[in-house]
């Protein structure tokens, strides 16, 4: 069976937000970087995944030029890059076709946001019948407000806000909703871990 690394939205569009000064892991392109070396020493497949919303006028708008990889993170020759449009990187793209003409039996996921577009993926991932692996400490989030803040409050605020929830609250709950269910958890040192 054959293992993908699914690199999920770890990309410029987030370091552009002002939320990104509250990332829950600074060191997120640190630990992708050891997962992707690791999965390419093993021969596995690396598909990186990029969220863009065309016309939006925001970060994740492709005509402002940060729809790309966090710079210290590269796509190798070969390596599918793929553009999603939905929270989920099946959904809006063709990653379940590469999987299946790619023998994919297992699919690693990393990425931006933890209990977003990484937990979504997951999830589908499973309901499609891959063995899921979910590396938390190589995902990334920001605190939410609560449903109801009001809109466009600076990360001040967010932060102030005794009913913000804060991204040990959010990484702890999309552990316990995968664990057993959707995925097994795993670290990035146990997946780097010299065999």
């Amino acid at each position: 069976m054959k293992t993908a690394l699914v690199v999920i939205d770890v990309q410029e569009s987030f370091r552009q937000l002002e939320n990104w000064a509250a990332v829950s892991e600074p060191k997120i392109v640190e630990k992708v970087g050891r997962l992707v070396s690791a999965a390419r020493a093993r021969g596995d497949l690396v598909v990186w995944v990029l969220h863009a919303e065309p016309g939006s006028g925001d970060a994740f708008d492709p005509a402002l030029g940060f729809v790309r990889p966090i710079e210290g993170l590269e796509p190798a020759e070969g390596e599918p890059v793929v553009t999603k449009s939905s929270h989920n990187a099946f959904t809006t793209t063709n990653l379940q076709q590469l999987f299946t003409t790619e023998g994919v039996g297992e699919v690693v996921v990393s990425g931006i946001r933890t209990e977003q577009c990484c937990e979504t993926t997951a999830r589908v991932a499973s309901d499609l019948g891959y063995r899921v692996v979910f590396v938390t400490d190589a995902t990334a989030t920001h605190p939410i407000p609560h449903r109801d803040a009001p809109a466009g409050r600076s990360l001040a605020e967010v932060l102030a806000d005794p009913r913000t929830l804060g991204t040990d609250e959010i990484v702890a709950r999309t552990e316990y909703a995968l664990a057993g269910r959707f995925a097994r958890i795993a670290t990035v040192d146990e997946l780097t871990a010299a065999g």
